[in-house]
């Protein structure tokens, strides 16, 4: 994964009981795969024998790939951007507020599976062209719904679903076919930068399109006309590289596809997938409630600090906080990406845990600082920012290092279908129930202190 030395290579997909590699399953390096002297990672014009494509052309797919990834996720907090708004559209409460993330991320994992089924097995290229055609037309859809059927926003929410699935589970797995070792490391941190970055834009694109338009309904019509773009630049520049053709020993037969029920069995007996699934479970929960209710809740703080008037019904609520709480999701994202690529690249010399061990140390130290940033809340604004920088930069070495090590314990028959359970684990459990369950919490208001924020 991070080197030559440490690459783990795989060589059948046809045993469902097989692991990811010879040796230890889920540990790279002298651990986990021991590397023969024949086994060498392809350079340049090695890879583009194999996938067919120019080194140039690889990299222009993953920055396509990056540039969708980037407007799936600010497509998904543009509503957070503008949710005081769409609360005093709809005359709803936090608890039905706290629905419409959970209804979109429930479909996207119901979907996950089917998209990752077809992606193991079909053209991956169409399948993400159709999938993102789809979610842009359903998000236009979304921003005319008159404010007698806030229904019909949550089921065009849930249908938003549909795009995100057929592009998380398949995506990551087109960069695996085309790079390997540090250069696949390298593009996966690019990949997922666009995840806290594309975050960060929703917000700011939320907030300052409805400013501009004076009415938030424009804010949810930005992201459409960009898919429209994305699947332009989908069918033109993305190639199908061969499945898994980067990592097979020479002279080996190519990989075969096996059946859904033996690709699942072969995940769960692998602990590493297994695990590793959920402590990313872990992170999801937080960061769902967390994108969805810090801009209302820092806005909530403000007006019990008395630095802003409380929203009163039939009023455009303004604020900068999801403007900056963007901003802050942008830059913490890049920083910690990037901060957790790195230091896992040089643990893993001394090491060759050290992909779990950045991964657990990040979460494990985002959250007391995530605590006193709600615990500051009542008295200073500006300390609840500087703790929600420092905690969703610790979270953010998660994403791209959990990424990579789906990628190297799992044979690339199985990724797609891989990537997709760990969708469904990560969201069953995590960020489904945790924005309606904070928005329950705030309904429910235990205490005078609570009500003074909520």
């Amino acid at each position: 994964m991070a080197g030559s030395d440490t690459a783990p290579f795989l060589s059948q997909a046809d045993d469902p009981d097989d692991g990811p590699a010879p040796g230890h399953p889920g540990l790279p390096g002298p651990m986990g795969n021991p590397k023969s002297g024949e086994l060498e990672v392809p350079d340049c014009e090695g890879l583009q024998r194999i996938t067919g494509l120019s080194r140039g052309h690889s990299t222009l797919i993953v920055v396509v790939l990056c540039y969708i990834n980037l407007l799936n996720y600010m497509d998904r907090f543009t509503v957070a951007g503008v949710l005081t708004d769409i609360e005093q559209f709809f005359n709803i409460g936090d608890g039905s507020t706290g629905l419409i993330q959970t209804v979109f991320i429930s479909s996207y994992m119901v979907l996950a599976p089917v998209f990752g089924y077809l992606g193991d097995r079909y053209n991956r290229k169409y399948l993400m062209c159709g999938g993102i055609a789809f979610w842009s037309l359903v998000t236009l859809g979304s921003s005319f719904i008159p404010r007698e059927h806030f229904w019909l926003l949550l089921l065009t929410r849930g249908l938003v679903g549909v795009g995100e699935a057929s592009y998380s589970t398949i995506a990551p797995t087109l960069i695996a076919d085309l790079f390997v070792a540090d250069q696949r490391s390298r593009m996966l941190s690019i990949f997922y930068f666009a995840i806290p970055v594309g975050s960060g834009l929703g917000y700011i694109a939320g907030s300052k399109v409805k400013d501009l338009a004076g009415d938030w309904h424009w804010a949810l019509r930005v992201t459409p006309g960009l898919g429209v773009l994305a699947v332009l630049l989908l069918f033109l520049v993305v190639q199908e590289p061969p499945r898994g053709a980067v990592e097979r020993h020479s002279g080996s037969p190519p990989l075969s596809p096996t059946s859904w029920w033996a690709d699942l069995k072969a995940l769960a007996r692998n602990p590493s997938f297994v695990l590793s699934s959920l402590g990313f479970t872990a992170v999801a929960f937080v960061t769902g409630s967390l994108a969805l209710w810090a801009p209302a809740f820092l806005l909530r703080s403000r007006v019990v600090l008395g630095e802003t008037p409380p929203c009163l019904p039939g009023d455009s609520c303004s604020s900068s906080d999801s403007l900056i709480f963007g901003l802050i999701t942008c830059l913490t994202g890049v920083l910690g990406v990037g901060l957790g690529v790195e230091i896992s690249r040089r643990l893993r010399r001394f090491n060759p845990r050290a992909d779990p061990l950045v991964c657990a140390a990040g979460l494990l130290g985002s959250s007391p600082f995530l605590f006193l940033s709600l615990a500051c809340a009542r008295g200073s604004i500006v300390a609840t920012y500087i703790f929600i920088f420092i905690g969703e930069t610790l979270l953010s070495m998660n994403w791209a290092i959990v990424a990579d090590i789906l990628l190297y314990v799992v044979i690339p028959t199985r990724r797609s279908t891989a990537e997709a359970f760990q969708i469904v684990l990560s969201h069953l459990l995590g960020d489904a129930g945790s924005p309606y369950l904070i928005g329950l919490v705030c309904c429910m208001r235990p205490s005078p202190q609570m009500t003074r924020l909520w």
